[in-house]
């Protein structure tokens, strides 16, 4: 397959052709007519944050169905759309094709960032906004695999350069290793007891869609009035594993600063504690201008220093966000300045 990383496309209408190859159903409709393809999360608190106006230029490094690069191109500033899922390509092409060169579509990574934008003429911009995790399109179409309500194939690659996919993990990494990644990205006290019942079971009949993994986890360990399903953990970990999510933003959160022109804004929008941890951690690590230890005689001046951190406290969604959307509840914002 060919990998679509670093693929540019001149013109937004090449992701129509793009998208269909990796693409699903249409689903329900809004009312311009245009399927339903992602209920935009943060959406005033992100904008406000990354300020545009006419004459800045800002990077949406995941795209999806282009809410947050709307409100910004309609307040004037030029966004590049960052995403490797052709579908949200040709999704955003249609909804977005109104603003003309304003906006300037890249299918990649936005862990790439710092390679992208020099090939578009681009060294500098006043910021970039991150929405980490599934989309709500990625996440209802069943064919997609991200999803353990609905039958499809145990897929879960964002886009069709990832290399491998659930069902190639499932089926062929060892016990150890899956095991390793259910407890690290899943933090799924039973990893050990679910990788060595998959291995023992994909010997006759190998794992091919996502309700059969879901549906022998949960004979495995049953719910016993528990709301969350017993799979939840795993389909995250195989999630973040297919797709290097935790990789990619670690790789953001190092490069960010050698694209950000002084006062440009990172903007990271989280859903879960490892995310969330590593961008607190991060951004405490480069707000601080001296560091001390107890050994020293006194604190010494920080030479990661980069940044002055703009949330002290994350942004979460307001009480009528969640009541529209319930999938934003668990969303938080946390945003620095480059200085």
């Amino acid at each position: 397959m060919v990998g679509l990383d670093n693929f540019v496309l001149s013109s937004p209408l090449d992701f129509l052709a793009l998208g269909s190859s990796f693409s699903s159903e249409s689903g329900k409709e809004t009312e311009n007519g245009m399927e339903h393809y992602h209920d935009t999360v943060l959406l005033e608190e992100a904008v406000h944050f990354m300020t545009p106006a006419p004459g800045k230029i800002l990077v949406d490094g995941t795209l999806g169905g282009g809410g947050h690069t709307q409100k910004m191109l309609e307040n004037g500033a030029v966004v590049y759309g960052i995403d490797r899922d052709p579908e949200a390509h040709a999704y955003a092409a249609r909804r977005l094709e109104g603003f003309g060169k304003n906006f300037r579509p890249i299918v990649g990574n936005f862990s790439d960032v710092a390679e992208l934008l020099p090939k578009e003429g681009e060294d500098k911009v006043d910021g970039i906004l991150v929405d980490l995790g599934v989309s709500s399109r990625q996440f209802d179409a069943a064919e997609r695999g991200f999803s353990f309500s609905k039958e499809g194939e145990l897929d879960m690659r964002m886009g069709p350069s990832c290399p491998l996919t659930a069902a190639d993990l499932v089926n062929t990494w060892s016990e150890a290793e899956l095991a390793r990644i259910f407890w690290q990205y899943g933090e799924e006290r039973a990893s050990r007891k679910i990788a060595r019942h998959l291995c023992a079971l994909r010997q006759s009949t190998p794992f091919k869609t996502t309700t059969q993994l879901a549906d022998c986890i949960e004979k495995l360990i049953p719910r016993r009035g528990k709301r969350i399903h017993p799979a939840t953990k795993v389909f995250q970990a195989l999630r973040i594993e297919v797709n290097d999510e935790l990789g990619a933003l670690r790789k953001l959160l190092d490069t960010a600063k050698d694209v950000l022109a002084p006062n440009g804004r990172l903007a990271v929008i989280s859903f879960h504690s490892l995310e969330d941890r590593m961008v607190k951690r991060h951004f405490k690590q480069v707000s601080q201008k001296e560091v001390d230890r107890p050994e020293w005689p006194e604190p010494r001046p920080n030479p990661d220093y980069a940044y002055e951190l703009l949330t002290r406290k994350p942004v979460s969604a307001s009480e009528q966000e969640v009541g529209n959307n319930p999938r934003s509840r668990s969303a938080v914002l946390r945003v620095a300045e480059r200085i």
